[in-house]
């Protein structure tokens, strides 16, 4: 839970007891490789904070899984689209890794709302980097080649790339594994 307090306190300021308040509010929950936080059709019922681990948020298209976003150690975790208002995931959030979360569910995080100074601050804070998050990459499947896609996704996860697999990789980047691997293959070749 110190990662997490570390965490928020670099967002708002707390006091002693609101850091009380924040602790028993959030619960640990512990994923296995592999293991679901969410799946599509279900009501997303946390917002989640990865202490370690590293999960995957996908949807299915006929079958085939796109993936569209990954969270590491030290970000939160969850579909607002479902956890806000109450309605059924259009996506799947998966552990890629042995994931380590604190939660808050709905009720609790109205909780803190109220009983922490800043905490509506903190769930705004949160919101605004989804949103940003979610308008660029929706502005780089439009504008952006595959290459510029993968390039931005080493820059952005440098330190991801040895951890996820390739395939998620390429579903992230919007190809197939095959077309990651000629992209890659071009840009470690000398010019």
């Amino acid at each position: 839970m110190s990662l997490l307090i570390t965490t928020i306190k670099k967002l708002i300021t707390i006091s002693a007891d609101e850091e009380a308040i924040l602790t028993n509010l959030f619960k640990p929950l512990n994923l296995k490789a592999g293991e679901y936080f969410l799946e599509e059709g279900q009501l997303c019922r946390y917002v989640g904070f990865i202490e370690e681990g590293l999960v995957r948020y996908y949807m299915n298209d006929d079958g085939n899984q796109k993936t569209l976003y990954f969270n590491k150690e030290g970000e939160f975790v969850s579909n607002y689209q479902s956890f806000l208002p109450r309605v059924p995931s259009n996506t799947s959030i998966q552990a890629i890794e042995d994931t380590v979360l604190q939660v808050i569910n709905y009720a609790d995080m109205q909780r803190m709302y109220s009983d922490v100074k800043e905490g509506e601050r903190l769930g705004r804070l949160g919101i605004e980097h989804v949103f940003l998050n979610s308008i660029q990459q929706l502005k780089s499947f439009y504008k952006d080649s595959p290459a510029d896609r993968y390039q931005e996704f080493l820059r952005c996860y440098p330190d991801l790339a040895q951890r996820i697999p390739q395939y998620y990789i390429a579903s992230y980047v919007g190809i197939k594994p095959q077309s990651l691997s000629r992209i890659r293959k071009r840009l470690v070749e000398p010019k």
